[in-house]
């Protein structure tokens, strides 16, 4: 992409941040983001609060507010536009739920469903949390279990039923605004969410965007029920399939790390968790906020000296 020369771009796309920061003054600027996606689950309603959750979640990954979003919607003309009313009302549950105003949007014919959102926040310049600053001796905190990739494969392939799926939903329509709070609160050094590049990716983005290591304890990495076993039957999507052969070149696997897990710590995410880097001194101060809030405080690893990703 062409770069972008203005002075008031705080952040831009150089080291795959989660969103753009414009500067407006010394004590405000405008977080900006973009994303929408095919079905990934059957009902059209959950699929709508899904994605604005997803959509929402590069503006807390900063430590930003959302205030406003733009719905994006591409629908095919054989579909009842009954579904289509279905998707915005799921998006608008979610805006409502975060205090975001739906203010417009656009939407195209096509042979596929999609839906998404453009999002506007506001952060306080002094206080983004970027991808860049995880610092050696740091702790590594992730504030949602994965497998949400693998289940809803299962769910398209009939592995799964709904009830079985729900559980994935439920974690994919929770708004990190808790755990965006509870970072900016403990002081946080970097973040990101953890999406279609899964833990491992979004992790090394981090890493290299600081220039450290990361160590990620396998074991203590929190699963969705059933992911391991669907993993082993080979219920697996493309992406997360691609993402793990990409990923050896820079990740050094311990020997008890088998390919089911490796998967699913590469596993294509959708609204996924945070994924924190804390100094120790601020760990309980982190953890106790996520708890109070109801967010998950799992420790999983740490930061050191190096490059690349370690998996023990």
């Amino acid at each position: 992409m062409p770069t972008t020369a203005n002075e008031r771009v705080l952040v831009g796309y150089g080291t795959s941040d989660d969103a753009g920061v414009f500067l407006l003054r010394d004590d405000l600027a405008l977080v900006q983001t973009v994303d929408f996606f095919t079905p990934i689950v059957d009902d059209p309603f959950d699929f709508g609060r899904i994605a604005a959750a997803n959509a929402l979640s590069d503006v807390y990954a900063m430590g930003g507010t959302p205030v406003s979003a733009l719905n994006i919607a591409a629908f095919p003309d054989d579909l009842d536009l009954d579904v289509l009313e279905k998707i915005l009302e799921g998006g608008a549950t979610i805006a409502r739920a975060a205090g975001v105003a739906i203010i417009g949007g656009h939407t195209i014919k096509d042979d596929e469903p999609k839906y998404g959102m453009a999002v506007t926040g506001t952060i306080d310049p002094r206080r983004i949390i970027r991808n860049v600053g995880a610092r050696p001796g740091d702790v590594l905190v992730l504030t949602k279990p994965l497998g949400s990739g693998i289940l809803a494969t299962a769910l398209k392939r009939q592995v799964i039923d709904e009830l079985t799926m729900q559980q994935a939903i439920d974690w994919m329509t929770t708004l990190n605004e808790a755990a965006s709070r509870a970072m900016l609160a403990a002081g946080a050094h970097a973040a990101t969410d953890i999406t279609g590049y899964g833990l491992l990716g979004h992790a090394n983005e981090m890493a290299s965007a600081s220039n450290v290591q990361f160590t990620i304890d396998a074991a203590a990495v929190p699963l969705m029920p059933h992911v391991l076993e669907l993993a082993r039957r080979d219920v697996v999507p493309g992406g997360t399939r691609d993402n793990l052969i990409a990923y050896r070149a820079w990740t050094t696997f311990d020997t008890g790390v088998d390919e089911t897990l490796q998967l699913a710590l590469s596993d294509a995410q959708t609204s996924g968790g945070l994924l924190i880097s804390v100094s120790p001194e601020s760990l309980d101060t982190l953890r106790n906020e996520l708890r109070a809030n109801g967010a998950l405080d799992a420790v999983i690893g740490s930061v050191g000296e190096g490059a690349g990703i370690r998996v023990g």
